[in-house]
């Protein structure tokens, strides 16, 4: 065993080697988290596949404006409104748009549908000996080893044909529900001391229906549940090609590694907590909000407790209201506000109602109390994160899922980037760091 002496020196020359001096990034000009000085990022590639629209430059002055989220053309709202009004689901038409390029005709969308259907189930002996026998306590990890695993069942899994590139994302993505939910069942055996249940599939379940039937014991669940979850689906499917995740699945195509290794790495990235990792910080933030303030229909008590959140006095320490803010999003985050009208839908009535006016309270008070007590007058929204907890709660998915169902959700966007990547990108993907180490004269081993 190491001592604590020598973990203590091991952890004085970790910090000691790796700490680079704050002043050099400005000296050499480097453009940290690939961020310009004005928070927008570094112009990495071109995209036919999203655009997150949240201000417009004017001679070099940001100015924002009101959040747009365009799919392959097609206005966020738009998709969801359509789909709402026609009461249908809309998630498998979503991820047919971002992998095709265009919306599917009747006939078209319900072959695709069919074909997610019939490619959900795993490969046999799947989940005893990739998931049953090796159990994670982070569903996110099950996951992506869960991903990388189906690399040893696929036959050609180095063919990097459109057809067959194709063929295994559509495969992937039907999966992944299934994965998920299975390596959930898994850990609330293994480590939670609860029972596992694993329900058949129904093959003429839409995706939201398929999650909501495997998760509950009962198998029951409304349609006004089961459209709520694929609005949620559809408004995670993709956000650009510049997010954490699918730039890390765009960076490792780009090296000419197979499909399996550049999905299971955007979950790695997705799993981060200031990525899809962070619902979880904004759901712990609510509940220490929710058992701090007495009076939820109270503004002036929510404002002060807020304030102390700011201040550092409370919840993490970090002085930030979770669930507001985000990097492209100014005025509003269109995700967040059609969430949000949806939600109150079901909320309404409920138990819940309460709860959500609650956080409509800390969406209104934060702007004005983060200007004031930073001194900063950033223009801030809520970003989506603000609801989707609350929206989980709602329909009994487990926080354990609150990431994982992103990954589900964000495996569409992943795949049309990837092919966009394979097709357009042409070269690895390689920035430049420029090394400040300096130069030291070798010293004999018996001579340190």
């Amino acid at each position: 065993m190491v001592s604590s002496q020598a973990r203590s020196m091991l952890y004085k020359r970790f910090v000691e080697n790796n700490a680079i001096d704050p002043k050099l990034y400005d000296k050499y000009i480097v453009k940290r988290g690939l961020r310009n000085s004005d928070g927008t990022g570094v112009m990495a590639g071109l995209t036919n596949i999203c655009n997150v629209h949240g201000y417009v430059m004017d001679e070099g002055v940001k100015s924002p404006i009101q959040g747009q989220l365009i799919y392959r053309g097609y206005n966020i709202r738009d998709l969801v409104d359509n789909a709402r009004k026609e009461n249908r689901f809309a998630y498998e038409e979503i991820v047919y748009l971002l992998l095709m390029g265009d919306l599917p005709n009747k006939d078209e969308l319900a072959a695709f549908r069919s074909m997610i259907a019939e490619s959900r189930p795993l490969p046999a002996e799947f989940f005893e000996d990739m998931i049953l026998k090796a159990p994670s306590k982070d569903i996110m990890n099950k996951i992506a080893r869960s991903i990388l695993a189906l690399y040893s069942y696929d036959d050609d899994p180095e063919n990097r044909s459109p057809e067959y590139e194709m063929a295994t994302a559509i495969s992937i993505i039907s999966k992944m529900p299934n994965i998920m939910v299975s390596a959930y069942q898994v850990k609330r055996r293994s480590f939670d001391g609860e029972s596992m249940f694993l329900h058949p599939l129904i093959s003429d379940q839409s995706t939201a229906e398929m999650i909501l039937s495997a998760l509950r014991p009962d198998r029951k669940f409304t349609d006004e549940e089961a459209k709520l979850l694929d609005i949620m689906m559809v408004l995670h499917a993709e956000h650009g090609g510049g997010n954490n995740s699918t730039f890390s699945c765009r960076v490792l195509t780009s090296s000419g590694t197979d499909c399996y290794s550049a999905y299971s790495a955007a979950v790695g990235s997705l799993k981060g907590t200031r990525h899809g990792g962070a619902n979880k910080k904004v759901s712990a933030m609510h509940e220490c909000i929710k058992e701090h303030v007495h009076n939820w229909e109270d503004d002036d008590e929510i404002a002060a407790f807020l304030e102390k959140i700011l201040r550092k006095e409370a919840f993490d320490g970090s002085g930030l209201i979770y669930g507001m803010g985000h990097a492209v999003y100014t005025l509003s985050d269109p995700r967040c506000e059609i969430l949000k009208e949806n939600a109150i839908k079901l909320a309404k009535g409920t138990e819940f109602e309460k709860e959500f006016r609650l956080l409509d309270a800390i969406e209104r008070l934060t702007p004005e109390l983060f200007a004031r007590v930073k001194g900063n007058d950033k223009v801030m929204c809520a970003n989506v994160d603000m609801y989707s907890g609350f929206v989980y709660r709602m329909l009994g998915i487990p926080e354990d899922l609150f990431t994982p169902m992103f990954a589900v959700s964000r495996m569409a966007g992943w795949c049309a980037h990837r092919f966009e990547e394979l097709v357009t990108g042409k070269r690895i993907i390689r920035p430049a760091y420029k090394s400040v180490a300096g130069v030291k004269k070798y010293i004999p081993l018996a001579e340190r």
